[in-house]
């Protein structure tokens, strides 16, 4: 399996700005280029004659792949506008991602050589001791990645691990329904599981209220003069700690996930679709923010690659009306609070858990109100003894639990 690793670059950083800077330079030319010639001849330039275009205007001092990849990332930011059905892009980059393929890429005495044109010398890559030991069939991509928070670049390292997938666990189903403010709710149609992790809300909320203080004392001061840069440097060193406290708890949560479905002999969990949940709406300033600040598109980019690790399958489903459909008489009420109250009949449960069934009933029989949330229980993806875990961000070794797991039943069920 394809996995990546992340490890700082010890290269000079007037290096690894030259170097992202050129990337930058050859992803402008071929956007200008192909927006020049769409608007004096409207002839929409392939992907094979832009980059065979772009490859006769100038020289670079990146590898030839390197270029490639560089001038392909105009064409898939189109393909991805084109389905989101956005805006083209048409945005000017002075600077972009550098990357290198499996063929620029050789590895000797330890380290990995990434090739540039021809007559410089390669970029010496220093590999950390869990990867010093792979071959170099194992290293399929490199990528030098400016950390805007943390101010620093990164060597993101994707390689193939030479691990297979496991078997399905069984043959189960399970709905995947994400919240704002539980992470997830997983129904099988027998029993309930609330991942709660307020602390994932709470360290958001605090990051807007923190860089709220800190813009400003800054809009105080004179731009660009020492006590702007230091508070500035301030704001980046705390987004940076943020970035990674948020990254930590949403991998524990993904982890918790995938356990329990394991536990259950789930062999497909159909995850509730909310990409499209603000568009085309007016929300209100704090409503928006909420919503803004919510990654549930990365949740789910973590629980889907652990699943496939695991052996199990994901679909994305239709979220729309599962968390307002009563289970037990299919009766529409928008509930308010955590709480899910039927008019009609009575029905009395968690919201999520209602959410999660009905995302299982429309996977499987295609429409609402047709699975029972069961018993509901709460699981925390946290250590009891303290101790920082999972796996997934190399803390603790095995053998520690992944969650405390509070059996606490909904009223009503």
């Amino acid at each position: 399996m394809l996995r990546t690793q992340i490890f700082p670059s010890r290269i000079p950083r007037i290096d690894a700005d030259a170097l992202n800077r050129e990337s930058g330079r050859i992803y402008t030319q071929t956007m200008i280029w192909h927006w020049r010639t769409y608007r004096h001849s409207e002839h929409w330039l392939s992907q094979y004659d832009a980059m065979r275009f772009g490859d006769s205007l100038s020289g670079t001092t990146l590898h030839a792949h390197s270029r490639d990849a560089a001038q392909e990332g105009f064409y898939k930011a189109s393909k991805t506008a084109r389905i989101n059905k956005v805006h083209y892009p048409r945005h000017l980059k002075n600077y972009r991602t550098t990357v290198w393929k499996s063929s620029g890429i050789r590895l000797r005495d330890g380290q990995l050589l990434l090739a540039r044109v021809r007559g410089l010398d390669p970029v010496t890559v220093l590999l950390p001791e869990n990867l010093v030991l792979l071959p170099q069939s194992a290293f399929k991509e490199m990528r030098l990645v400016y950390d805007k928070a943390s101010d620093r670049h990164a060597w993101h390292a994707v390689i193939e691990n030479g691990v297979l997938p496991a078997d399905p666990p069984g043959a189960n189903v399970a709905g995947i329904d994400l919240g704002e403010i539980h992470p997830a709710a997983a129904s099988d149609g027998k029993e309930s599981v609330i991942f709660t992790a307020r602390q994932l809300r709470s360290t958001r909320q605090y990051t807007n209220k923190r860089m709220a203080e800190l813009r400003g004392r800054q809009d105080e001061l004179t731009k660009k003069s020492r006590r702007w840069k230091k508070l500035q440097c301030r704001k980046q060193r705390f987004l940076a700690q943020q970035k990674r406290r948020t990254r930590d708890i949403e991998h524990k949560v993904s982890r918790a996930v995938v356990n329990w479905a394991v536990e259950r002999q789930v062999g497909t969990l159909a995850i509730g679709d909310v990409r499209d949940v603000a568009d085309g709406k007016r929300l209100s300033r704090k409503s928006q923010q909420k919503v803004g600040n919510w990654s549930h598109g990365k949740l789910r980019g973590y629980i889907e690659y652990k699943a496939e690790a695991a052996g199990i399958e994901t679909e994305l489903v239709d979220e729309s009306y599962t968390s307002q459909t009563c289970p037990s008489c299919g009766q529409r009420h928008k509930p308010q609070g955590r709480v899910y109250r039927c008019p009609a009949c009575g029905f009395v449960g968690v919201r999520d858990a209602v959410g999660a069934a009905n995302i299982l009933s429309r996977f499987t029989v295609g429409k609402v109100g047709k699975a029972w949330p069961g018993q509901v229980k709460y699981r925390y993806p946290f250590d009891a003894t303290g101790k920082r875990s999972p796996a997934d961000t190399r803390q603790v070794a095995s053998g520690i639990p992944w969650f405390v797991m509070a059996s606490e039943e909904a009223p009503g069920l």
